[in-house]
């Protein structure tokens, strides 16, 4: 009766363990539970063949660079441009001043800082030109950044400020004044 009221009990026979059942078949040499030490895991896979270097033109003797993008070559120009383009500031501030407190024709002064720009260009070319022959050529370095010419038409820009300056007689006087009390 007990099956009438249970319609989901099922009969069970018990069988008794069998060896191999339920569990995966043995390989050679294999045991549960421990890794082989010192031999790979599949004796039947190949190694992989050794790959020798192909020149690709960069860093071998005898062979020229590559040669780099514009887009490379004016980032190269943008780093350090920023000591540039303080000291340009500078520059043109002290020409505003010194330009102003001549109370005359700005044509003159218009066409010294005109001038001063194209020497400071000038010389950030030629910073360039020794850089690349004593740096690229000689030791054979690759530069990635301009800050050196920048930096040397920052000094050139500040000691032009500073001139125009020393030839305004109002701040030269207030200078004296400052360093005198």
């Amino acid at each position: 009766m007990a099956d009438q009221t249970q319609p989901w009990a099922e009969r069970t026979v018990e069988v008794p363990p069998q060896a191999g059942v339920g569990v995966p078949p043995q390989r050679d040499g294999f045991r549960r539970g421990v890794a082989p030490v010192g031999q790979p895991r599949n004796p039947q896979t190949v190694p992989f063949p050794v790959v020798e270097p192909e020149p690709t033109g960069t860093g071998w003797p005898g062979e020229p660079a590559p040669r780099r993008p514009l887009s490379w070559r004016l980032a190269q120009l943008r780093r350090g441009g920023e000591w540039s383009a303080a000291a340009g500031l500078f520059a043109f501030v002290c020409w505003g001043i010194w330009a102003l407190s001549g109370q005359g024709d700005l044509s003159g002064p218009l066409l010294v800082l005109v001038l001063s720009l194209l020497v400071a260009v000038g010389l950030f070319a030629l910073s360039r030109l020794i850089g690349r022959m004593v740096l690229e050529r000689q030791l054979g370095r690759v530069r990635r950044t301009a800050r050196g010419a920048h930096l040397a038409t920052a000094v050139f820009l500040v000691g032009l400020g500073v001139a125009w300056l020393q030839q305004t007689e109002w701040v030269v006087s207030a200078w004296n004044w400052i360093s005198t009390n």
